[in-house]
């Protein structure tokens, strides 16, 4: 039996690739298993993948012939995957010398659904400690009720897949696959599914996965049309929370994250590609005037007043014509 299946998605990461591979090296035992995914890479990534399925203990190397983005490339290597537990790495990302075997001991020992763990944000040389939003550690508890409050930043804003590990009959539920073709913001449905339909978790002061922040290649640093992909994928945090048992307790939370990551986007305009921000203006008052406006009232009027203005703004703007989420 496979106890641990780790689902690594790689696209265009040469550079970093190595690095990542060489951790899970220093995280192998013989019954973990590393699903290597590359989503159709155009550099030398494939022939570093191929070299690994060969040396690296446990590889299982799976090449998708069309780049299909991350969201993907994760749920071929949750087919994929045989493990009673299952986690997630990027593949510019890399972890710690025997990580693994102490995250499975503390899901174990806990016995929940899934488990959430802080992490080491790397940017450049600098190097910080990202705490998962949750007070209570090492205490079992049920993921709705770390949703809320919705004017504070909770678990669900801690979106990071490979912050954790999660047990297979999460897969059986169908809880842990993401929306297919999503290219950012990816984990935003996929965290809220998790704590809404997922029957325990926990949080864990277990750091281990050292995330890069600030790649050329990633598409937080790319101004193009694919960036505007958040708006879909909020879009259904709000469709799929409209049909909850307890929608009248969880909208207001999650239509006020929409609106702040609206707003952060419009801060950073600038970034984007002209043609794109001009998109994304037009589509986020398209969006804005989607949500339920009774719930988007209340949230405008908690939030600081530069946000709010942005957003009343712009749901003000006339409505353009052909414009599609």
């Amino acid at each position: 039996m496979v106890k641990l299946s780790v689902i690594v998605p790689f696209y265009n990461v040469q550079q970093y690739a190595p690095d990542t591979l060489k951790s899970l090296r220093a995280n192998a035992r013989e019954d973990f298993e590393f699903i290597l995914v590359d989503d159709c890479s155009r550099d030398e990534t494939p022939d570093i993948l191929a070299r690994a399925e060969r040396e690296l203990p446990g590889a299982v190397y799976v090449r998708h012939a069309k780049n299909g983005g991350l969201a993907t490339a994760r749920n071929t290597g949750i087919d994929k995957a045989r493990g009673e537990y299952l986690t997630f790495l990027d593949g510019d990302d890399w972890l710690a010398p025997g990580y693994y075997p102490q995250l499975v001991a503390a899901i174990e020992g806990l016995g929940c659904d899934f488990l959430r763990t802080d992490h080491v944000q790397c940017t450049a040389r600098a190097r910080t400690i990202t705490r998962v939003p949750h007070g209570r550690r090492n205490v079992v508890m049920d993921p709705r009720d770390a949703i809320l409050p919705a004017d504070r930043s909770t678990s669900v804003d801690y979106a990071y897949a490979w912050a954790g590990v999660y047990h297979r009959r999460l897969v059986d539920k169908g809880v842990l696959h993401f929306t297919d073709g999503l290219r950012t913001a990816e984990d935003r449905p996929w965290i809220w599914k998790l704590h809404r339909e997922a029957e325990s978790f926990a949080t864990v002061g277990l750091l281990g996965v050292y995330y890069r922040r600030g790649v050329a290649s990633s598409l937080t640093q790319i101004g193009d049309v694919r960036q505007l992909d958040f708006i879909r994928a909020f879009d259904q945090v709000i469709e799929e929370t409209v049909q909850d048992r307890e929608a009248d307790r969880l909208l207001p939370k999650a239509v006020r994250t929409y609106c702040a990551i609206i707003s952060h986007h419009l801060g950073s305009i600038e970034r984007f590609e002209p043609a794109v921000a001009r998109k994304l203006k037009s589509m986020s008052a398209v969006a804005l005037r989607r949500m339920p406006q009774d719930v988007l009232d209340e949230a405008l009027d908690s939030m600081d007043l530069q946000r709010a203005t942005r957003l009343r703004r712009l749901r003000r703007r006339p409505a353009a014509t052909g414009v599609a989420a």
